[in-house]
């Protein structure tokens, strides 16, 4: 993606009462965790966050903000107008949980139990979701009250289905952009940020370029010749094909990816065929995902995937298609704008605590908004420190240390301020 901003110098000197806006800092904190609580212990899934949404307008108007609800089926949006003029600056949080029953013996540990593709589960907010509604609401509540110091805009922009919408819905960032989140006004610039629980209390990790990967799923239908399990002469076994293409996709990645520049991953996670041990069936069903974090690569990628898929099937009597689904884009930082932002991530975490990190092959929709306008998205540490076994996203036992909130609060306040101000 090509930087939109020129570079610009830091001006390290504030153009607000520094000890005014830390000490309203401070004294949200206990706010945040309480809002972090209570989004805990009441998650919900992609396209289905009412309350939640219902909950983040009230606090938002209370603010005396101008507050648009219903974007993208539950999405919130606000805008705060400083006293003076000046640019834009959007800020995102994503507001859903995922279907996943938690383990966590916590006071405010979710109960919460639904039907997701027709499997009964948990709801828990598996991946610090929760954690990033709370802080931008504390965001929102500070800058609100310095509006005489700000110059320009702020859009707050709480974004439902980050995980992605149910089978046959739209939703997440694109659906957002489509209903006109980037406009009206349009940011300059776009921040967001993401809990991590692998990663300490008190840091930030970012990286230039592309941070997250390029997430595609994928779909391959493999037909054979159904036969008896006993005679598999008399039949083409789409199960044997699955197995060489399964095999030889993986070449693609260790014999055919430049990997020094980039990572690349090819995944099958799903494996459909066959009813009973000694038939052999007509077909077979593949899914998986497909990471990139460069765009060419990507495109070599999915270019012999294709040729590959279609190519062994045929070499045993077979037919083979393959569809792509893309969940997300590359989540590309811009480099100026991150050169630009740096000084004030170190300003509140300290230099030390703000670490330079390599890309990861998880995804995020934040990469649509990036596509559009300049984009920084960064980590934030919740992990207690000295804890040597973390869990991982997205499984039941995830656990955030609610002390990393607040350098949260305190990190997009100050990029505010700068953004604007500077």
């Amino acid at each position: 993606m090509k930087s939109l901003l020129l570079p610009l110098v830091f001006i390290s000197t504030l153009c607000y009462s520094q000890t005014s806006v830390e000490q309203d800092i401070i004294d949200i904190e206990q706010k945040v965790i309480e809002w972090r609580h209570h989004f805990h212990q009441y998650p919900e899934l992609s396209n289905r966050e009412y309350k939640t949404a219902e909950k983040i307008a009230e606090h938002l108007r209370s603010l005396d903000l101008e507050v648009q609800t219903g974007i993208a089926k539950t999405g919130v949006v606000a805008i705060l107008r400083g006293d003076q003029p000046g640019k834009v600056i959007a800020l995102r949080a994503d507001i859903d949980a995922l279907p996943v029953t938690e383990r966590n013996d916590l006071p405010f540990k979710s109960e919460v139990r639904t039907t997701f593709l027709n499997t009964e589960t948990g709801v828990m907010h598996a991946c610090g979701h929760d954690t990033h509604t709370a802080i931008l609401m504390g965001v929102a509540e500070v800058l609100s009250k310095h509006k005489d110091k700000i110059k320009g805009t702020v859009k707050f922009i709480f974004q439902p289905a980050e995980e992605g919408p149910p089978p046959g819905e739209e939703g997440g960032a694109k659906l957002m952009i489509k209903e006109g989140v980037l406009e009206n006004p349009k940011p300059d610039a776009i921040f967001g940020l993401h809990i991590r629980s692998n990663y300490d209390v008190g840091t930030i990790y970012y990286k230039k370029g592309g941070i997250m990967a390029s997430v595609e799923r994928f779909v391959i239908n493999v037909k054979g010749k159904q036969t008896h399990g006993g005679r598999p002469w008399l039949g083409v076994d789409p199960i044997l094909i699955s197995a060489k293409i399964i095999d030889g996709l993986q070449t693609i990645v260790s014999r055919e990816s430049k990997l020094v520049d980039e990572a690349a991953v090819i995944t099958v996670g799903k494996i459909t065929a066959g009813t009973r041990f000694n038939v052999i069936p007509e077909s077979a069903e593949l899914i998986g995902t497909v990471r990139t974090l460069d765009p060419d690569m990507k495109a070599l990628i999915i270019r012999r995937m294709t040729e590959m898929t279609k190519t062994i099937a045929k070499a045993y009597g077979g037919e083979a298609t393959i569809e792509f689904q893309n969940n997300t884009t590359i989540t590309y930082n811009d480099h100026d704008l991150v050169d630009q932002m740096l000084p004030s991530l170190q300003k509140v975490a300290g230099a030390k605590n703000v670490r330079l990190r390599k890309a990861t092959t998880g995804g995020e929709d934040f990469s649509y908004y990036q596509e559009i306008v300049p984009g920084f998205f960064f980590f934030l540490g919740g992990m207690t420190p000295g804890n040597t076994e973390p869990y991982p996203h997205h499984t039941p036992d995830f656990k955030i240390d609610d002390k990393g909130m607040l350098l949260g609060v305190k990190a997009m306040t100050q990029i505010t301020f700068d953004f604007l101000n500077n």
